[in-house]
């Protein structure tokens, strides 16, 4: 796992709750959040935490869209007549 990721999933873990999907709003949480004297490292971090975050919401949406299908589809299926 190389460094970026590394140091990023970290920050997530104890900060996650801080961060979102705008990179400008990210980097000024991790100038607070964290002691970061590289400009690029904060970049790097603030972009790869804004895309992993960007990332998990749209898994997110995926599931409820295919949900929601399966509920739909489970709807409108005619129930079959049990005969005996």
């Amino acid at each position: 796992m190389d460094r970026i990721k590394r140091l990023a999933i970290d920050l997530l873990k104890s900060y996650k709750e801080q961060f979102g999907i705008d990179f400008a709003q990210n980097k000024k949480v991790l100038d607070e959040v964290a002691i970061i004297r590289s400009k690029s490292l904060k970049n790097e971090l603030a972009g790869y935490i804004t895309k992993h975050i960007k990332r998990e919401l749209e898994e997110i949406e995926s599931e409820k869209e295919e949900l929601n299908q399966t509920v739909e589809t489970i709807e409108t299926e005619p129930i079959a007549e049990i005969s005996t």
